[in-house]
């Protein structure tokens, strides 16, 4: 694979749970939760390599444990965060609430309506990803991150 298409794939699994939910009227359960899976080996696999580039950046510099520690954390709660959790909810519900509308509104056929579910939650992604991923930044920001600040002016 070249590198573009390597790009293209972690950014494909990066939104694994989400086509996960959209899809959730359509698909067994088991489809769902292996879609989570998937994600969540993107985010395992961006903290390791956060972390080995902390390693690297930090050659044998003191402290280097504790910022390697500090780069993989940080990686993983915040993509965790941002390209699972919260996502996956907020897609989740907003297909629910689709095809709970449609149910009352429309006199259309279930598949129809799944399907319209599925295409609702399909086109979601793009618009709720910079929100969910600034609001994830700030939380961070103003929690955990204020933390690995602290012990950083304590050395």
């Amino acid at each position: 694979m070249t590198l573009s298409s390597n790009s293209t794939l972690l950014t494909a699994t990066r939104y694994a749970n989400e086509v996960g939910e959209a899809f959730r009227a359509l698909v067994p359960k088991s489809a769902v939760l292996g879609s989570y899976a998937v994600a969540t080996v993107y985010v395992t696999a961006d903290a390791v390599d956060k972390g080995k580039k902390a390693a690297v950046a930090h050659g044998d510099n003191p402290g280097k444990t504790t910022r390697v520690a500090v780069a993989v954390v940080d990686t993983f709660v915040w993509q965790a965060l941002a390209s699972v959790i919260i996502p996956g909810f907020t897609i989740n519900r907003v297909c629910a609430a689709s095809l709970y509308m449609l149910k009352k509104s429309t006199k259309w056929p279930l598949p129809v309506r799944k399907w319209t579910t599925t295409a609702i939650g399909l086109s979601t992604i793009p618009f709720i990803i910079t929100p969910i991923d600034r609001s994830v930044d700030y939380l961070l920001d103003s929690s955990l991150r204020k933390i690995y600040n602290d012990e950083e002016k304590h050395k």
